[in-house]
C-alpha cells in the first residue's frame, strides 16, 4: 500500500495498492558475482520474451540519506559494476539514486510509444544483514557443536564481519524484482501489444463461433 500524492494515480500504471514479484536472495559475499549474473540472465530472458527494449543503470549511494559505512557502499557498488561488465550489457551510471540501504541496478524498459518505465530492479544490500545480525558458520568452524559464545575470544578484522567471532561470517542480501509491480506490467504489456496479445499470453486464446444452417 502506498498513499500517492494527489493527481499521481494513473490507471494501472500507478496504483495505491500493488503486488510485486520481489525476491530476496541470501548468499555468501563470494557468490555475489554468480547470483547477480544469474539475475541479469533471468531479466534478459523475460524481457526478450515480451519483446521489450530496455536500458540498465547503476544507481549509487545517495548523498545524504543512507545507512551503513561508505566503505561498505563502495564494496557493494564495485561488486555490481563487475557483474554488469561481466554480463557484457551496456549500462550507464546513475549517481545518488540508490536505495537507502544499498546500490542497485535499475532497469528502464520502453513501451510501444517509446515511453520509459521503471519496473525491474536488482539491489545489493550489505547493510540490512549487519543491522539484523545475520550470520552463518564458515569452513573454519569444524565442530558443528561449537556455539557463537564459544568463539567470543577472537574477532574478524574486516568491517563487514567485525562484530562476529572468528569462524562466523555475514551473508549478503540481493533484492530482485523482474516484473516489478504486476499491475504496472499488465498496463505496459497491454499498450505494448496494442491489445493484440500473443497466443501464449492472451486471456482468450480461442473463440468458438457457432454457424447455423
Amino acid at each position: 500500500h502506498r498513499n500517492e500524492l494527489s493527481g499521481a494515480l494513473n490507471g494501472l500504471i500507478r496504483v495505491r495498492r500493488f503486488q510485486q514479484d520481489d525476491a530476496h536472495i541470501f548468499c555468501r559475499p563470494d557468490q555475489i558475482m554468480e547470483q547477480i549474473t544469474d539475475c541479469l540472465e533471468f531479466l534478459k530472458e523475460v524481457y526478450s520474451t515480451f519483446g521489450f527494449r530496455y536500458d540498465l543503470f547503476l544507481s549509487t549511494r545517495p548523498e545524504d540519506k543512507f545507512i551503513g559505512t561508505v566503505d561498505l557502499w563502495d564494496k557493494a557498488e564495485k561488486a555490481l559494476k563487475e557483474a554488469l561488465d561481466k554480463a557484457g550489457e551496456k549500462w550507464e551510471l546513475n549517481p545518488g539514486d540508490g536505495a537507502f540501504y544499498g546500490p542497485k541496478i535499475d532497469i528502464q524498459l520502453y513501451d510501444a510509444l517509446n515511453r520509459p518505465h521503471q519496473c525491474g530492479t536488482i539491489q545489493l544490500d550489505f547493510n540490512l544483514p549487519k543491522n539484523f545480525s545475520l550470520r552463518y558458520r564458515n569452513e573454519e568452524v569444524t565442530d558443528r557443536s561449537q556455539s557463537l559464545e564459544d568463539s567470543e575470544g577472537t574477532r574478524n578484522e574486516d568491517d563487514f564481519n567485525d562484530d562476529l567471532p572468528t569462524g562466523y561470517e555475514r551473508p549478503v542480501i540481493i533484492h530482485r524484482a523482474i516484473l516489478g509491480s504486476a499491475e504496472r506490467m499488465i498496463a505496459i504489456l497491454t499498450e505494448n501489444y496494442k491489445g493484440k496479445w500473443p497466443f501464449w499470453l492472451s486471456p482468450r486464446q480461442a473463440v468458438i463461433i457457432p454457424i447455423s444452417e
